[in-house]
């Protein structure tokens, strides 16, 4: 699909459809909300799809004026805008009919979100095979995301799946007062990112495991980055801890999540251990509670796994971590990019 040949996209659907997925880039301009689309669709069981119809009408007319008063206000004779709803039929055909009238070049996206939907895992699928994919690796604390916002600074193509995510892929990688995207959401910011990117160019990810958070990376995509070349950070375990303090700092002011985050952890390790790992925390030894948790839990977990589904980790380039301020993710950032680029 291409959305470039229009000035704008204007999602008519209602603010609760749109939280849960939109076309990137599009305004929310619902012709009915929630609350009137549960009018419109009692009506129309209830009574009869006259009284409906005729009742969506007069709310589609009022909603659309408003629109036109507020959102679209100011834009010129040439503006063209493309509308869509759900199937692409009543509502976005409503408000396109209106936007044509006044003069405005307005169309329609034929299957609505539907259509949008389908288009974007059959993209999921294929795209990632076209794309030269670079996979940053190291154990948890390493710090992987830094170096791949070194990269970006550089210049390099980079692609965040833990960004997008909102979540940093393990136990403790929520992030505070930013709740994860829906699985519709997250997936249509991944297909906008790929095809932004330069396919006969690198691009630069993290190793990550299928789950993140909540949320699924496409089987495509997976199998994609399990068979690229790979770059291996050589993290000190003290750069590593103080990585690791910086980004648990939200954790460390909130005990009872700790310790709840801690407990889905009792099934792998035990009751004794995550106890202990608890006093810990209690007592406020952060240095010692952040080694035990590396040696002990992330360790071991990325030894298991990560050679297994990286078929090049083996032979990958590896960078040293000198220190955990910006400049040494930058030097190293530049090491990359001065090497080869892997086959």
């Amino acid at each position: 699909m291409n959305f470039k040949e229009f000035d704008a996209i204007i999602d008519a659907r209602t603010p609760s459809e749109y939280a849960l997925d939109h076309i990137p880039g599009a305004v929310s301009a619902p012709v009915l909300d929630d609350a009137q689309r549960a009018e419109v669709g009692t009506l129309y069981k209830q009574v009869s799809p006259f009284e409906a119809k005729k009742r969506g009408a007069a709310l589609i007319a009022a909603n659309v004026s408003c629109h036109i008063e507020t959102l679209f206000r100011g834009k010129p004779k040439g503006w063209k805008p493309l509308v869509y709803c759900w199937r692409g039929g009543k509502r976005s055909g409503a408000m396109a009919h209106i936007l044509r009238e006044i003069g405005w070049d307005a169309r329609t996206l034929e299957g609505g979100y539907r259509a949008y939907r389908r288009w974007v895992v059959q993209q999921l699928e294929e795209l990632p095979q076209r794309l030269q994919l670079v996979v940053v690796h190291g154990p948890t604390g390493s710090g992987k995301s830094r170096l791949l916002a070194a990269l970006e600074r550089a210049g390099a193509q980079v692609l965040d799946l833990e960004t997008l995510a909102a979540h940093r892929g393990s136990v403790l990688g929520g992030l505070p007062g930013a709740p994860q995207p829906t699985q519709k959401w997250f997936e249509s910011q991944l297909l906008a990112k790929l095809e932004s990117c330069d396919a006969s160019r690198p691009i630069y990810v993290e190793g990550e495991s299928k789950k993140i958070g909540e949320l699924q990376v496409s089987e495509a995509l997976m199998a994609r980055m399990r068979a690229a070349a790979c770059v291996a950070l050589d993290t000190p375990t003290e750069i590593r801890v103080t990585l690791l303090l910086e980004e648990y700092r939200h954790f460390l002011a909130d005990p009872k999540r700790l310790s709840a985050q801690l407990d889905c952890l009792t099934a792998l390790h035990g009751r004794e251990k995550i106890a202990q790992w608890k006093s810990l925390a209690a007592a406020g030894a952060w240095h010692d509670f952040v080694a035990r948790l590396l040696a002990e839990h992330y360790d071991p977990a990325y030894r298991r796994s990560s050679m297994r589904n990286y078929v090049q980790l083996a032979g990958a380039q590896v960078v040293p971590i000198a220190s955990e301020r910006d400049a040494a993710f930058d030097r190293a950032a530049a090491a990359i990019l001065e090497a080869p680029v892997p086959a």
